[in-house]
Formats: structure tokens, C-alpha cells, sequence
């Protein structure tokens, strides 16, 4: 099966942007929907962002929606978030993820994951 490693990573002031990324390895990268989550102490992780294998526009959590843009470039098999207007409370690790079919904001539909990596924002 397909294969995730996030990128991009770090900290950033509040007000800021930050783009992290998520390439594709392995099996295929044809036909995934791909997801962005996101996990921070003592939380469960959270829905931020999905987007179709044929792209088009993305879905949102409403915390994010106006802010963040999913995006995803298939023959580089790379997924990426584009963070602005970024605040304390987006401080997470944020994960990646990939599922056959349609974008969809549950999570249990993901069935490939990456490792995650840090973002945070600082006041």
C-alpha cells in the first residue's frame, strides 16, 4: 500500500503562514482521497481538511475554512496545506492520511497514516 511522510513542519509567530506537505510512496497514488488531521495534548485527533483524488475543491473543518487550503498534485504524488492566518490553537502534530474513495471528514475511512509533524504557533 501506499506510503506517507509529512514535511514542513516548525514554529511560527501567530499571523504567520506555514505550507506542510505529504509525499506519497509505495503502491500507487491513484484514485486516494487524501486527509490532514491534526492532534494536540490531551485531545483527540481532529478533522482539518480533504480533498479528492480528482482535487476540485476541498472540504473544511469550520476552524480552519477561510484560512487553510488543501491541495494535492498528482504526478508528484505530494499533498499539500497551506496554513495562514495561523493562531496559538492550530499548535498540533498534523498527520496525513489516505482513503479510498470520496474526501471525507471521518476519520475511521482513513486506513493509510503518516508519522505527523510539529506545527507551532506562537503568541
Amino acid at each position: 500500500q501506499v506510503q506517507l511522510v509529512e514535511s514542513g513542519g516548525g514554529l511560527v509567530q501567530a499571523g504567520g503562514s506555514l505550507r506542510i506537505s505529504c509525499a506519497a510512496s509505495g503502491r500507487t497514488f491513484s484514485g486516494y482521497a487524501m486527509g490532514w488531521f491534526r492532534q494536540s495534548p490531551g485531545k483527540e485527533r481532529e478533522f482539518v481538511a480533504a480533498i479528492s483524488w480528482s482535487a476540485g475543491g476541498g472540504i473544511y473543518a469550520d476552524s480552519v475554512k477561510g484560512r487553510f487550503t488543501i491541495s494535492r498534485v498528482n504526478a508528484k504524488e505530494t499533498v499539500y496545506l497551506q496554513m495562514n492566518s495561523l493562531k496559538p490553537e492550530d499548535t498540533a502534530v498534523y498527520y496525513c492520511a489516505a482513503s479510498l474513495g470520496l474526501a471525507t471528514m471521518n476519520l475511521a475511512r482513513y486506513d493509510v497514516w503518516g508519522q505527523g509533524t510539529q506545527v507551532t504557533v506562537s503568541s
